[in-house]
């Protein structure tokens, strides 16, 4: 364990479940009460500790493969056409990361009807009781009318549910019968505190994730942000390389290095509150969608806040839009209050960023680039010496970038091929 890092694994899928459920207001909260409801009812079913734990992690991340504003609203119908692709893109983005194994595999079922799957068997795979219980929890949380008082809709709530009771596992229907009446199971699940209701409740153990744990989580979060397009679906990789690369050159300690790779992992995570719609306009954004794009950083800085561990990393990454001359966004800090870390993400993300192909335009050749980045640092935009650096360092930085895409991209393409299900 690297000294000065104690970072809980349940914190941190807490921060990606609120990030994805940013993409609008509509959603807001709908991993984390589908956890809660989920676990509720595992416990109910004298489920191990072990079981529900991968409940809840499974209840809080089941549909960030919903990588579209139109599926992430589809998901809130009670009756969703194709429902298994998200399903799947959401297993594709968290199988590989150890801790989630278990409860990825648990979300990719979340939709299979208990007689459509015949209870134990989908497409050839084993669906677990897990994905039962997901299922039924996933659907008593979009009956949930967030504008009404919850102990007036509880009635009508069961009603649907029972109504289409076929669709559902007998015994965990038996678990949520044992729930359905008691007032305080419903206020839990739309409490302002269901982080820390979740938290009490679930008494997990938490995981501490050492740095090699931290890098793997971090890859994670930035797949889930930038496999939503092609055009940014390396993004994340070549600023962490970048930056890297430069905090290298500038002398910092091989910890800082590590950790400024981390922030470019994460410095993008708030632009989960923009919908891929935006992301892929082929066309000038409108005012309002650009105010939204605007919105990114600020995300990324208060989802990451409650990290006590992540506070530098955070600085780094959520200030990357920020100028010297204090006209940046979205807290318009100046020279004085910009750490050195933050300068080099801003200049690692406007050179990865304008390099790389957009809908609206190709990327800039590498020379190009650079000079755009030095008359940046003449407006007191960037750091004239941080792009001077890179300038002088070109060669060695650019090929960090180039390699760290190249992995990125077959990440990608492997991504791509798997979310086509068979």
């Amino acid at each position: 364990m690297l000294k000065g890092f104690h970072v809980p694994l349940f914190d941190l899928v807490m921060a990606l479940s609120s990030a994805v459920d940013l993409v609008t207001p509509q959603v807001g909260n709908h991993h984390k009460r589908v956890a809660y409801i989920a676990h509720a009812m595992g416990g109910e079913m004298g489920l191990t500790n072990k079981e529900q734990k991968d409940l809840l992690l499974a209840g809080a991340l089941h549909d960030i493969g919903a990588l579209s504003l139109k599926e992430r609203l589809d998901t809130l119908q009670f009756e969703i056409k194709s429902p298994h692709i998200h399903a799947e893109t959401s297993y594709l983005l968290l199988k590989n990361f150890e801790p989630f194994a278990d409860m990825a595999y648990l979300g990719r079922f979340h939709h299979v009807p208990w007689n459509e799957g015949e209870g134990v068997e989908f497409r050839g795979n084993p669906v677990p009781i897990g994905s039962h219980i997901l299922h039924l929890a996933d659907r008593i949380e979009v009956l949930i009318d967030k504008n009404k008082s919850i102990l007036g809709q509880t009635e009508g709530i069961a009603a649907r549910i029972f109504e289409n009771s076929r669709k559902f596992a007998p015994n965990v229907l038996e678990a949520f019968k044992g729930l359905v009446n008691k007032e305080y199971f419903w206020l839990d699940t739309v409490s302002g505190g269901l982080d820390t209701t979740i938290r009490m409740r679930a008494r997990i153990d938490d995981t501490v994730l050492d740095m090699e744990d931290l890098f793997k989580i971090t890859e994670v979060f930035s797949q889930v942000i930038d496999f939503r397009s092609p055009f940014t679906a390396t993004h994340s990789s070549g600023v962490a390389a970048i930056s890297e690369a430069l905090a290298g050159m500038m002398g910092l300690s091989e910890l800082e290095c590590r950790k400024i790779r981390l922030a470019g992992y994460l410095h993008d995570l708030g632009k989960l509150a923009v919908p891929t719609e935006i992301l892929e306009k082929p066309d000038k954004l409108t005012e309002e969608e650009f105010n939204i794009m605007r919105s990114h950083t600020f995300y990324t800085y208060r989802i990451l806040e409650p990290l006590d561990a992540l506070d530098e990393i955070n600085t780094w990454a959520s200030f990357h839009h920020e100028r010297l001359d204090g006209n940046g966004y979205p807290f318009h800090l100046g020279a004085r209050d910009l750490p050195i870390g933050s300068r080099i993400m801003a200049v690692a993300d406007v050179f990865t960023a304008i390099t790389e192909n957009r809908p609206y335009r190709e990327g800039m050749p590498p020379e190009q680039a650079l000079k755009l980045l030095k008359q940046f640092a003449d407006n007191s935009a960037l750091d004239v010496h941080i792009v001077s650096l890179m300038t002088r360092n070109f060669d060695v930085a650019n090929q960090m970038r180039i390699d760290a895409q190249k992995e990125a991209t077959a990440k990608y393409q492997e991504f791509s091929k798997g979310m086509i299900l068979k």
